[in-house]
């Protein structure tokens, strides 16, 4: 598939009704969802008069300057809040139990393919090093391991969600006397 190609595809995808998209070919899946991602910030340029970066050690230069319709400012707090959906908040560290968080950033999945069972579901028993989910990154599958023993009381995210380093994916309550 050519850039051009898939520019459309994304175009199409984004301005339809569609919650999901997969299309596989010649070996390469694209998956895109639309509903469930929040409204990404417009790429922002530097004003003029500020340096390239090219000039400055440790700083690389980037592909292209994208064009300009937000300001920088609301770039960064749309970026806090993003980052902020990825810490756990005060009221979930309130409840009973340990939370099992992403140990990377990448795309969360409750089952090993689309037409298999989910590992786990909402009040399953789990023994601690349990498979409980996967998390792709870069092609690779990673899998999530419990880290203690008890019972599944709340699944964070959703099947298909990419998820931060350290948020949380499930709540894990303990088994009567036990911390």
């Amino acid at each position: 598939m050519e850039i051009e190609e898939l520019c459309q595809l994304i175009q199409a995808v984004s301005e339809s009704n569609l919650g999901e998209f997969s299309y596989e070919e010649n070996g390469v899946k694209i998956s895109m969802s639309g509903k469930s991602c929040g409204s990404l910030a417009e790429p922002f340029t530097m004003p003029a008069g500020t340096p390239s970066g090219a000039d400055q050690p440790g700083i690389l230069p980037t592909a292209a300057a994208p064009s300009a319709h937000q300001p920088l400012a609301a770039v960064g707090s749309e970026m806090s809040s993003l980052n902020a959906d990825a810490q756990p908040s005060a009221r979930e560290e309130e409840k009973p139990g340990s939370l099992v968080t992403s140990p990377l950033v990448g795309v969360f999945y409750t089952a090993p393919s689309e037409d298999a069972a989910p590992f786990v579901k909402i009040g399953d028993q789990v023994k601690e090093g349990q498979v409980i989910a996967i998390v792709e990154a870069m092609k690779l599958m990673n899998e999530i391991e419990c880290d203690c023993s008890g019972t599944v009381a709340e699944i964070l995210v959703e099947n298909g969600q990419a998820v931060e380093y350290g948020q949380p994916l499930f709540r894990i309550v303990y088994p009567q006397g036990t911390p």
